[in-house]
């Protein structure tokens, strides 16, 4: 089978569409869907079905879809191995971070990747539903995500996951608060509170969602926000509480926030890097090496 369409049936896995496809390939829309057919036909399978005016993968192309990705990693050894033969540099490494997470790492990152001479790091902040991962893994190296601890929502095996951080989440409270005084909150200390949250269906709202699950505590939100130095401003100035990470989260001391562990649940995020199929670049190596050793210095810091 050509390999060309292998990538085109890869991409469509994770992009979802066609459109998105000829758009990341600068293909037409009708390019893509013709190299599509060729590829069923090469393969003697229907990898494609109609899905309204679009395109979706059956069975039979999910299957191959895995297989090819075998195939693309080591494509991709091989070219690692001529581009060493011939002595190329290590190149630049494309990595997006959810936010809180490019101000907890990228720093680090960045003064970690100068000590290597050849690598180039092309960062960029990027907020992403779990779903979205893996359209942005394709076009990326790293993709630094998180997501509730109780939850796995990357199950697909074109993915690698690498893990990186436990990150407790904590109540963020304004100093002046009659609960900042204590060591620990209970969730049904603030059965009354005001609560900011992130948007519907990204990772610290299911967080305070699974919590409410778990103490028959529903939190009344009033705001939603995903900006968290935001979110620290509003708690700062009483106009409510919220759950912030630890280790992300700006509190000065307690001079600006109180930030107080939550007392009888777990409530954290697991951050981990992300990387489409197996990693054959030893710049991307590199660069994981170097983003495990700087979550390991904030979690000791922290």
């Amino acid at each position: 089978m050509d390999v060309r369409r292998l990538r085109i049936l890869r991409e469509l896995a994770d992009r979802g569409s066609v459109t998105a496809v000829a758009a990341a390939l600068n293909f037409t829309p009708s390019a893509v869907s013709q190299q599509l057919k060729a590829l069923s036909r090469e393969a003697g399978l229907e990898l494609t079905a109609p899905d309204g005016r679009g395109l979706r993968l059956t069975a039979a192309g999910r299957a191959v879809v895995d297989g090819a990705q075998e195939v693309l990693d080591a494509l991709g050894r091989l070219e690692e191995t001529t581009a060493g033969l011939r002595e190329q540099p290590l190149g630049t490494v494309r990595v997006v971070f959810f936010p809180s997470a490019a101000r907890l790492l990228l720093p680090g990152l960045l003064r970690r990747a100068s000590a290597h001479p050849g690598l180039a790091l092309s960062c960029r902040d990027l907020d992403l539903r779990p779903e979205e991962v893996p359209a942005a893994a394709a076009d990326a190296d790293v993709v630094v995500t998180h997501h509730d601890e109780r939850l796995d929502p990357l199950r697909t095996g074109r993915l690698t996951v690498h893990p990186l951080l436990r990150e407790p989440l904590d109540v963020a409270l304004p100093p002046d608060h009659p609960l900042a005084h204590r060591a620990e909150v209970h969730l049904s200390d603030l059965v009354d509170a005001d609560w900011i949250s992130v948007a519907v269906g990204w990772p610290v709202d299911d967080v305070l969602n699974s919590l409410a699950l778990v103490t028959g505590t529903v939190p009344r939100v009033v705001q939603r926000i995903n900006d968290f130095s935001v979110t620290e401003e509003l708690v700062a100035h009483g106009h409510g509480v919220a759950l912030l990470p630890r280790y992300s989260t700006d509190h000065r001391d307690g001079a600006r926030l109180a930030l107080r562990p939550l007392a009888g649940v777990r409530a954290a995020r697991l951050v981990r890097a992300v990387t489409r199929g197996a990693v054959t670049r030893p710049a991307v190596r590199l660069v994981l090496d170097e983003l495990t050793g700087e979550a390991t210095a904030v979690r000791a810091a922290g």
